[in-house]
């Protein structure tokens, strides 16, 4: 008997998610039952495009890649796994061979879904890809800012040697004497919580939606409602979904509800959070600090008021970066093109 011809994948990466990480892991997983090209497109040296800043991309949010190469390298071939390429109803329409769409990411926005559906292109994603590179960020920003560590470097930075940083009424409480509140309780935030529990804190959850892990419950991890975790903790993380109902849920009214001297953390998403708010808190307010990894424009825009205050920590969106984000987003997608090509149903259909 004849063995079927191996199935064409195009393969669209780029300077993070790399092409030949991709490749590799649909050879494991697929053997020679694929046939894959590659091309890598320049991300993060280079910024993704917006759909709604380009004409015939609306309904795409971001994305890294000019329609017609994307068109060109995919050709004839019916699957696609890309990390950020775009696809676009018109794109949709010049590619009636394609059939999956794998996307290395949490959720499919440089894809038109509607487009998709309608071209009967089922398009899958990979949750989950990096909760852990994310949890263990948060850990570092809580430490980071609590402890003083960016302003002593900043300090250091300017040629300034801060002794006064060790003054009783500077330095920061240890992570094993304070109580943290941990909003959302999905991928990042469950591993968040594992994590702090080594430290010996004592640790809030709010999500209307899950249940506590029996082991969290058990090392006394409280499921508390919002206003207790916001008036009880020292150090409020954000880790929900965005959502209608999450959207700006820490603004003023939330900033005055914590604790005097409390610190947030946003390593989730920028939508999370008022952030003309949080600049009135940590002004005039009673908040300690801020770290904060994610923002409501990307990039930010070199006078944005929160740059300039002392006592905020901010890093460019990259807590999702590590290498093991990469390898798993990889065996992920290219475990649905396994199940793809030998009639399973997907496992993260979108």
């Amino acid at each position: 008997m004849t063995a079927p011809a191996p199935t064409e994948v195009a393969i669209i990466g780029d300077r993070f998610m790399l092409s030949a990480v991709f490749e590799e892991a649909l050879r494991e997983a697929c053997g020679d039952r694929v046939i894959c090209r590659s091309l890598d497109l320049p991300w993060p040296d280079e910024p993704m495009e917006h759909g709604y800043a380009k004409p015939g991309m609306d309904g795409l949010k971001e994305y890294m890649g000019e329609p017609e190469e994307v068109i060109a390298h995919i050709g004839s071939a019916p699957i696609l796994v890309t990390h950020l390429a775009p696809l676009s109803a018109a794109m949709f329409k010049a590619m009636p061979d394609l059939r999956l769409v794998a996307v290395s990411r949490g959720g499919p926005v440089n894809i038109d879904m509607g487009a998709a559906a309608g071209h009967g292109v089922t398009v899958v994603n990979t949750p989950g890809r990096n909760a852990s590179a994310v949890a263990e960020f948060t850990i570092g920003a809580i430490i980071a800012e609590t402890r003083n560590i960016t302003k002593g470097h900043d300090a250091l930075r300017r040629g300034e040697y801060r002794g006064d940083l060790y003054r009783a009424d500077v330095t920061g409480k240890e992570l094993s004497e304070m109580t943290i509140g941990v909003i959302g309780y999905g991928n990042v935030g469950t591993r968040v919580v594992r994590l702090l529990r080594a430290f010996g804190c004592r640790i809030l959850v709010t999500d209307p939606y899950v249940q506590l892990a029996p082991a969290d419950a058990a090392d006394g991890v409280a499921m508390v409602e919002l206003d207790q975790l916001l008036a009880e903790s020292d150090v409020v993380s954000l880790h929900p979904r965005v959502t209608e109902e999450t959207r700006g849920m820490l603004g003023a009214e939330a900033f005055a509800a914590m604790k005097p001297g409390a610190v947030v953390v946003n390593t989730a998403r920028g939508p999370l959070m008022d952030y003309d708010a949080l600049y009135h808190a940590l002004t005039e307010g009673s908040l300690r600090g801020a770290m904060l990894e994610t923002f409501s424009i990307e990039p930010t825009p070199p006078d944005w008021p929160l740059l300039q205050l002392p006592n905020v920590t901010l890093t460019p969106h990259i807590a999702g970066a590590s290498v093991k984000t990469v390898s798993i987003a990889a065996a992920k997608a290219a475990e649905e093109v396994r199940r793809w090509i030998t009639g399973e149903p997907p496992l993260n259909p979108c």
